[in-house]
């Protein structure tokens, strides 16, 4: 089973809204999104203020923070909570493949935490720049078509 992860972003609207909606103001999130929704068999948001979150969970608050922002010891502390949340949510174990779109900073110190513990690990854009990154998921819409 494929589960799509994707990281927050700055972007946000500017009232409460569910995790799918509040950061659909971002190109990247949006594409990212579609990418999961059309690619895997399901998929959650990766909140540098909540950690791991349903899609269609419930209403949060806009929040201004993101991991890019934060100190090593506080990405450690971010990422022992996601590795705990995908553990809790039964996403942690040999059958699964997680497929990380996110930066670097939302998986450099959570990938040893959960590596040993799913089939795979995927992160399709790593090593691209926000544009290529773009360009990379362009690219997959117009081959599904």
């Amino acid at each position: 089973m494929q589960i799509g992860l994707v990281s927050c972003t700055k972007s946000k609207r500017t009232k409460p809204a569910i995790p799918r909606d509040l950061y659909d103001t971002s190109a990247l999130f949006r594409k990212a999104r579609g990418y999961c929704e059309s690619h895997h068999e399901t998929w959650y948001v990766l909140s540098a203020k909540h950690g791991l979150l349903e899609p269609d969970s419930s209403e949060i608050e806009p929040y201004d923070e993101t991991l890019t922002d934060a100190t090593v010891d506080e990405r450690r502390e971010w990422s022992s909570q996601v590795a705990e949340q995908l553990s809790d949510a039964g996403l942690l174990d040999d059958d699964i493949v997680l497929v990380i779109h996110a930066g670097k900073a939302y998986y450099e110190h959570l990938l040893p935490q959960i590596e040993p513990e799913v089939a795979e690990v995927h992160i399709p854009t790593e090593e691209l720049a926000i544009g290529e990154t773009l360009a990379w998921y362009n690219e997959q819409a117009s081959n599904d078509t």
